[in-house]
């Protein structure tokens, strides 16, 4: 990776492609340290340290930041990827779309604008709920209509720019924008959690004891990675065989191929959607103050991943196991609309393509749905793993960080996907280099 890096700074079209991106990310952290005109930061920062729910820690990890120290970028990132998500699904669900995404990329580039729309609209409705929720609460020096119409208008301009910074990016930096902030976003909050880490575990420790503290730490965070990886890169190729066609006096085709299936079908999907879904009536009933009591309260707790794993209160972790079957399902249901068996094997036939042993058609399809479930089943586990190890390590030593598997998975993948992508434009350019010559 390192070697990657440097041959591409010896080259000066990615060198000014590095730069670009490296300006723009200076300018995302500066955004994020600019308050927003009229928040008490003082108030907001003791109501942050004051909630519980583990939902505002992923949310801020996902912000860089941003939504603790309520700048003007607080929002971040976080609308575009909702808008994204909700744009894909409806792709499914509304014919008009679908074409609209079959039309190659006169149609992507229409599905791209109604998702800036919508980043805009969720933006704005996000904005109106943080200064209405948190301003009758403190948030806001004086609560009033101009303070609240100020706090709506800076956060959604901040979502529209950052949206903005990563379409530059991808245009005219290394490309993979808007991964590319929301990875910068999270490394910046990791200096902080390792600082954490080592007040907890290794400072004012026995020698030995925090020699081995730290060992242990980096071999978790190593074999998560390693994890990671694998989960990213591993694929399931399925062989595929075109028959020969006779074209005038010649026997063309009889190619060979193959169908590369990965292990985690669905990404980092699954993980979003089960948070989200177990989140949101906390983060609902701390924007509105509502306090949850008896029965209800009970529930709550349960939901929140800060409470899992808690020896002292294990009735709390029937929200983990909630979780785990919910990142099962949407790995299933998220590779269901996006991946299409049938497709493919109607494709194949057309184009005179076989699996060995498998005749074309239905069964070609029926063969793809059964390695397809195994797959799954198999990318699902590693996925869980890979979310619930830092819920473990929470709930049991109490090591609280700003990220967890989501964050890791993240970064993992957009670092591997920008680097090859650096690679593939320096060999594009070293073969324009050879026809030139």
């Amino acid at each position: 990776m390192l070697k990657t890096l440097i041959n591409a700074f010896k080259i000066k079209e990615l060198r000014k492609k590095i730069l670009y991106t490296f300006a723009m990310i200076v300018v995302i952290r500066l955004g994020s340290q600019l308050p927003v005109p009229g928040v008490n930061r003082d108030f907001f920062a003791q109501w942050f340290a004051a909630q519980s729910a583990g939902a505002f820690s992923f949310f801020d990890a996902f912000t860089g930041g941003s939504f603790m120290n309520m700048s003007i970028f607080a929002l971040n990132i976080t609308p575009y990827i909702t808008s994204s998500i909700i744009m894909q699904l409806m792709t499914i669900a509304i014919p008009k779309l679908e074409e609209m995404q079959k039309d190659g990329e006169e149609g992507r580039k229409k599905i791209a604008s109604i998702t800036r729309y919508v980043t805009v609209v969720l933006a704005l409705i996000e904005s109106a709920a943080m200064a209405i929720g948190f301003g009758r609460s403190g948030l806001l020096q004086e609560y009033n209509a101009l303070n609240v119409i100020i706090v709506i208008v800076a956060l959604t301009a901040g979502s529209a720019v950052i949206m903005w910074i990563g379409e530059r990016i991808t245009e005219n930096g290394v490309g993979n924008g808007i991964s590319i902030v929301l990875v910068v976003n999270i490394i910046s909050r990791l200096p902080q959690d390792i600082a954490g880490l080592y007040e907890q575990f290794v400072k004012g420790k026995a020698i030995a004891v925090g020699v081995v503290s730290a060992v242990i730490i980096l071999a978790i965070v190593v074999a998560m990675i390693v994890l990671v990886i694998i989960l990213n890169d591993g694929i399931r190729k399925i062989p595929v065989q075109y028959a020969k066609k006779v074209q005038g006096r010649k026997f063309v085709g009889g190619q060979s191929s193959s169908i590369p299936l990965k292990i985690n079908t669905a990404g980092v999907i699954p993980i979003i959607f089960a948070s989200s879904i177990l989140e949101f009536p906390i983060v609902i009933c701390s924007l509105f103050g509502i306090s949850g009591s008896g029965f209800w309260g009970e529930i709550l707790k349960g939901m929140s991943s800060s409470n899992w794993c808690n020896i002292s209160a294990p009735q709390y972790s029937i929200g983990l196991v909630a979780y785990v079957i919910m990142v099962i399902f949407f790995a299933y249901f998220y590779t269901s609309i996006t991946f299409n068996p049938l497709e493919i094997s109607e494709n194949m036939k057309k184009q005179g393509g076989f699996i060995p042993g498998i005749r074309p058609g239905r069964p070609t399809c029926e063969y793809l749905n059964k390695i397809l479930y195994y797959i799954i089943f198999i990318g699902a586990c590693g996925l869980t793993i890979v979310g619930v190890l830092p819920f473990v390590f929470n709930g049991v030593f109490g090591a609280r960080v700003s990220f967890g598997g989501t964050s890791l998975i993240i970064i993992v993948s957009v670092i591997l996907e920008t680097i090859k992508q650096i690679e593939s434009q320096m060999l594009v350019r070293n073969y324009k280099g050879f026809l030139n010559d």
